[in-house]
């Protein structure tokens, strides 16, 4: 038997993506590589190829001669993210529902049960990512790789945005009960009501990331031309 070890790479990749879901590193803020790099005891080169992955998860983007950034919460890919996830998963939960053995089911109520005792803490770094292991337990017995892998991706890039979902008031309690709606018809089995809950908790968060971003949108405008009317008169002024 061998044992592969982690490499450098991939270990600055889950530092750097959890600081990105976690709103450690916030929306539009470079990634300073010399310092991270020095931070975390890596040369650039496995930083650099852990950073290329995080840009081909949507997490970061890159300009010439400009470094990386973290990618900014948009409507357009909350739209896209959630969508894809409501075509994809509602099926696979299905399937995962009829497939599942008795360890699966165990590990499905573990898993929620991991995430109320987290929300009584009121951790939302954690809760988000308790909330996709969550929704990963649902899905995983469907025993279809490809399927898997792709809902696991959706929801790491829908993870900024589930944080985001989660902090007016109320938001946390409402998404409780509709996961405890959602493991109690996957355990009975009853596939017409789990994917009718499942599509319908992921477009029921769409409809409401669209008021929320539509306003940060707003926001983030006003303040941008209120920042280049302080420059045209300080220019003014010259």
């Amino acid at each position: 038997m061998s044992i592969v070890s982690r490499t450098l790479s991939d270990q600055a990749f889950d530092v750097v993506r959890e600081r990105i879901l976690t709103g450690a590193i916030p929306p539009l803020a470079p990634i300073r590589q010399e310092a991270l790099a020095e931070e975390l005891g890596i040369s650039k080169i496995p930083l650099r190829e852990a950073l290329g992955r995080l840009e081909q998860h949507g997490l970061i983007a890159s300009h010439p001669n400009r470094g990386f950034h973290v990618s900014p919460l948009s409507r357009a890919e909350a739209e896209e993210v959630f969508a894809l996830r409501a075509k994809i998963e509602p099926d696979a939960a299905a399937l995962a529902s009829r497939n599942a053995d008795e360890d699966d089911r165990l590990t499905a109520r573990a898993a929620l049960a991991a995430l109320e005792e987290c929300c009584a803490r009121a951790d939302p770094a954690e809760t988000a990512i308790l909330n996709r292991d969550f929704h990963l337990s649902l899905v995983r017995p469907c025993r279809q790789r490809l399927t898997t892998q792709l809902v696991e991706r959706l929801h790491v890039l829908s993870e900024r945005y589930a944080r985001k979902h989660l902090e007016p008031e109320g938001r946390e309690d409402r998404a409780l009960h509709e996961h405890r709606a959602l493991l109690d018809a996957w355990l009975q089995r009853d596939i017409p009501l789990l994917t009718q809950l499942t599509a319908g908790h992921i477009l029921s968060a769409i409809e409401d990331l669209r008021v929320q971003l539509h306003g940060e949108e707003q926001r983030q405008a006003a303040s941008d031309v209120a920042a280049g009317a302080g420059t045209s008169r300080r220019g003014a002024r010259k």
